[in-house]
């Protein structure tokens, strides 16, 4: 059974070695070390750095935002707050670099990449919310939500990739294109 207080300072841990160093400095030696546990507990618990982020993904520890999507009637103006919430993370000081460590976390343990999108609320919110705009006749019966709703986060994820000048608008305008009838 694992020990509350290892499991905590370990995810406490990883998270702060992974906002201060980004996933590419981070290993599983200095995890232990920040954390005050041997090596060993954590590969008892976690197989692999990726495994650690995709839980402090889930649990919060990385991006601690609520990504809601409201309800108030009109899809594109909901699913429009919704990306503005998120694209914050890219234009906050080190949100670039947060979004592209957690891809390249995700290169290495596809879990991260599906916690990423759980994080944002791609699956649970904002599809809700594309149902919500079918069930209103906003969109069409037969919309892809989830291919919609993944279609968005890669645009999202494409964006955080260039390093030079980043234009969100870009994707809100992409997003205004998408849900246009």
């Amino acid at each position: 059974m694992r020990s509350t207080a290892a499991r905590e300072a370990i995810l406490d841990a990883t998270a702060r070695l992974f906002h201060n160093q980004g996933y590419d400095r981070l290993t599983i030696e200095g995890i232990a070390k920040e954390a005050g546990v041997g090596k060993q507990t954590i590969y008892r618990w976690w197989p692999s750095r990726g495994a650690l982020i995709g839980e402090c993904l889930a649990e919060g520890r990385l991006i601690p935002v609520d990504f809601d999507v409201p309800d108030t009637g009109d899809l594109v103006a909901d699913v429009e707050t919704w990306l503005r919430s998120v694209l914050s993370i890219l234009e906050a000081p080190e949100g670039g670099v947060l979004l592209r460590s957690l891809v390249a976390a995700a290169t290495e343990d596809a879990g991260v990449g599906a916690h990423l999108g759980e994080s944002l609320g791609v699956e649970k919110y904002l599809s809700e919310r594309i149902r919500g705009g079918i069930r209103d006749g906003q969109l069409a019966a037969d919309a892809p939500v989830e291919q919609l709703g993944r279609a968005i986060l890669g645009a999202i994820i494409v964006e955080s990739l260039g390093r030079e000048r980043h234009d969100p608008e870009s994707i809100v305008q992409l997003t205004r294109f998408l849900f246009s009838r």
